[in-house]
């Protein structure tokens, strides 16, 4: 039994089980704590993740690959969720412990599977995995890079991002017409950013929406019309700004709100 690669899902099964042993390798030393893969698919990587001894669970919405990994994949039986990531209420089956996540993630809905990673901060101790390079590179982006992001800002405020390595189309089938990078986060030991947490949000997802602009145009509605902007800080671009530097700016900005 084989399964068919699906464009709607955004499928390109990984054949190259070298680098699939490699990406399972990014969590050795997480194997304490339950595993959750997002989208196994044929189970190329899950493979190696049991043969690791991780406490593993998978997450598939493809009919056809649920049905392979039953087949495949007994010990698997009572572990694989027939459902959208997405939509799964990941503090509920934890029950609030910590976690990992892993995957070789769809890549019409990375971004959106790193949002959800961030919801469960405080759960999500490491997530690691193969996306579209120029997304893995942005996650991992330092402050000055062209490539920074909302992402990228928000990831990094509570994890260490790292870029580990590319994958060339050639092993995946179908194979995609851009380059793969696989990339990990580990939560840091921030618990409290400094500032109001929805503000931060706000200040980074407003900046990076006129990201051409200097912060001094781009950030200026979220302010009393008529505030001086003299700070040195609001003529930089968002991508030149560290995560302190925004934390910083989060509270200059809370500051002249309260005028």
């Amino acid at each position: 039994m084989q399964v068919r690669a699906k464009k709607s899902l955004g499928q390109h099964f990984l054949t190259d089980l070298g680098v699939a042993q490699r990406i399972a390798a990014t969590m050795d030393g997480h194997r304490r704590q339950p595993l959750l893969e997002v989208g196994p698919g044929m189970g190329v990587l899950t493979q190696f993740l049991l043969e690791a001894g991780h406490d593993l669970r998978v997450v598939e919405l493809d009919r056809d690959s649920v049905a392979y990994l039953k087949l495949n994949f007994p010990q698997l039986d009572g572990r694989i969720i027939a459902d959208d990531f997405l939509r799964l209420d990941l503090r509920a089956l934890y029950a609030g412990a910590p976690f990992s996540i892993i995957g070789n993630y769809p890549y019409n809905i990375s971004s959106q599977i790193f949002f959800k990673v961030l919801d469960c901060k405080d759960q999500v101790t490491c997530c690691s995995g193969m996306l579209q390079r120029e997304v893995a590179h942005r996650l991992a982006a330092p402050p000055g890079n062209k490539t920074r992001g909302i992402l990228s800002v928000l990831l990094q405020a509570w994890y260490d991002v790292e870029y580990l390595f590319t994958v060339d189309e050639h092993v995946f089938n179908p194979p995609p017409k851009v380059k793969s990078g696989v990339v990990r986060l580990t939560r840091n030991s921030v618990t409290d950013l400094g500032c109001d947490e929805r503000l931060f949000k706000t200040v980074v997802k407003t900046g990076f929406g006129q990201r051409r602009k200097t912060l001094r145009n781009s950030l200026r509605g979220l302010l009393p019309p008529g505030t001086p902007l003299d700070a040195d800080i609001f003529n930089q671009r968002p991508e030149q700004l560290s995560v302190a530097e925004f934390v910083a700016l989060t509270n200059l900005i809370a500051q002249l709100r309260e005028g």
